[in-house]
């Protein structure tokens, strides 16, 4: 999908019109409603990816259209909006399941990068489904494959499949963590299910009960940040018409993730090492310090390390940081799961894709185990979903299978015939730049120039998107 459905429910004409021309200018589809009842309608209706609601609203107020949302549909994300007074409510809507809260009057940059974070969530949800509430279509077959799926080994953590010796290894630590309040650090490639490891090591943790707020860094604009995870005073700058907790607040006694910790700005990074090393915070425009009781879990893709020795991370941070690292693996160095995840997606995407489908076929397995999957998790989760739409039968078929995996449909090494002469002058660094480009291209051609649409092709963020049509001059 280019776009994500986005129900927004406010009694006020205004600002749930305002709110939808933003969305809309994002590239999403957007449904509007009225009321809290018109909004539950319109949700039972058609499902959306997030619900935007109002908090405060006659009849059925934005609590309940949370529960009723998250009653029918538990990885929807819901982000209230709230009036001056009501950010307590709010708090007590995130610690029942909401994902945030927007304090109006909010800026357009504001309500994007929430939106954006959201709608992230919402797909790392699809992407990594809890066992126990997979969709299935044939009850025994799935039950036959439900055992297969289990993390094995007897590990409490849930949410994250994995049999791999590597994955394991991984679920261990997160065991031994969870119990204390150690901060932890996770370096994985993007799609690796970063998120669902911090999400798992709060539940697993003697804070479960407290709220979980994460953060993504990336998604919000440098301007903007520092308010974000401080906070700001009234009249802090123009805008700033009341009070407003930042993220550290909103997580007390609870976890913060900081989700693309390598993405804050050298300026932003002296202020929240100060933060987590002594544990209180000043809002923008404050005067006085406040008292935080947080568990720090951060995340990056990125190299940290390098990032040091290039001066554009500071050290004394990393090291407050990366107390208790977890390495996610990549899934091209676990193909023992690349299987188990497969079929685990099948039975997620297939009964609203293709109810006929229920398996895989050998000649696909033997593809998707060959494939290097540079996009992870959340590329085969893509490949799946693009089969389904293609597949006939009872199992999708290497042919079913997207034009990416296409070389390797018929064996795990590509013939001489494809690869580069023996006498190539290019270096390996440049072969590889050409192929990306020619993919990126084809991908964009393809999607006819809708660079949402392009990314997801590709199993990349968009954000990585624009820095290669860039690098490679593709307009």
């Amino acid at each position: 999908m280019s776009s994500h459905h986005v129900l927004i429910i406010d009694d006020n004409e205004t600002l749930r019109e305002g709110a939808a021309a933003i969305v809309k200018k994002m590239g999403h589809d957007v449904t509007l409603a009225k009321s809290g009842d018109a909004g539950l309608t319109a949700f039972k209706a058609r499902a959306a990816d997030m619900v935007i609601t109002d908090l405060k609203m006659e009849g059925t107020d934005g609590m309940q259209v949370l529960s009723g949302v998250l009653a029918a549909d538990g990885d929807t994300v819901v982000m209230m909006m709230t009036g001056y007074g009501s950010v307590k409510t709010a708090v007590e809507a995130m610690k029942e399941g909401a994902f945030d809260f927007i304090e109006k009057p909010f800026s357009p940059d504001v309500l994007r990068a929430k939106v954006t974070a959201g709608l992230r969530l919402r797909d790392e949800r699809r992407r990594m489904e809890r066992v126990e509430g997979l969709s299935v279509v044939n009850a025994e077959q799935s039950a036959a494959r439900f055992t297969e799926k289990k993390n094995e080994g007897g590990t409490k953590v849930k949410g994250i499949i994995g049999s791999s010796d590597a994955m394991q290894k991984v679920f261990k630590t997160i065991e031994k963590v969870a119990r204390t309040d150690t901060t932890v650090y996770i370096q994985g490639e993007s799609g690796t299910g970063k998120e669902l490891v911090a999400r798992a090591i709060h539940d697993l943790s003697p804070r479960k009960d407290e709220p979980f707020v994460g953060v993504n860094c990336a998604a919000i604009p440098p301007t903007l940040l520092e308010s974000e995870l401080f906070g700001h005073e009234r009249g802090a700058f123009t805008g700033a018409v009341k009070r407003k907790l930042g993220r550290f607040e909103l997580a007390d006694k609870g976890t913060l993730f900081l989700d693309e910790i390598g993405d804050v700005p050298l300026e932003m990074q002296a202020k929240l090492l100060r933060a987590i090393q002594e544990k209180t915070i000043e809002r923008v425009g404050g005067e006085s310090s406040v008292a935080v009781d947080v568990r720090i879990v951060s995340a990056t893709h990125r190299d940290i390390k390098k990032m040091v020795e290039e001066g554009t991370f500071r050290e004394d941070l990393l090291y407050r940081l990366h107390i208790v690292p977890v390495q996610l693996p990549p899934l091209r160095e676990r193909p023992g799961d690349v299987v188990v995840l497969a079929r685990h997606f099948v039975d997620k995407l297939a009964p609203r894709t293709n109810p006929a489908i229920q398996d895989l076929a050998d000649d696909a397995i033997g593809a998707l185990k060959a494939y290097r999957w540079p996009g992870n998790v959340r590329e085969l989760e893509n490949v799946i979903e693009q089969a389904l739409v293609f597949a006939e039968g009872e199992r999708i078929t290497a042919d079913d299978l997207p034009a990416l995996l296409g070389t390797l449909k018929s064996s795990s090494v590509a013939p001489a015939k494809e690869l580069p002469p023996e006498d190539d002058p290019r270096t390996l660094d440049e072969i590889l730049e050409g192929l990306e480009k020619a993919l990126i291209l084809r991908a964009f051609e393809a999607s006819k120039g809708v660079k949402t649409e392009t990314a997801r092709r590709l199993g990349i963020k968009t954000s990585a998107l624009y820095y290669k049509l860039a690098k490679y001059n593709i307009e």
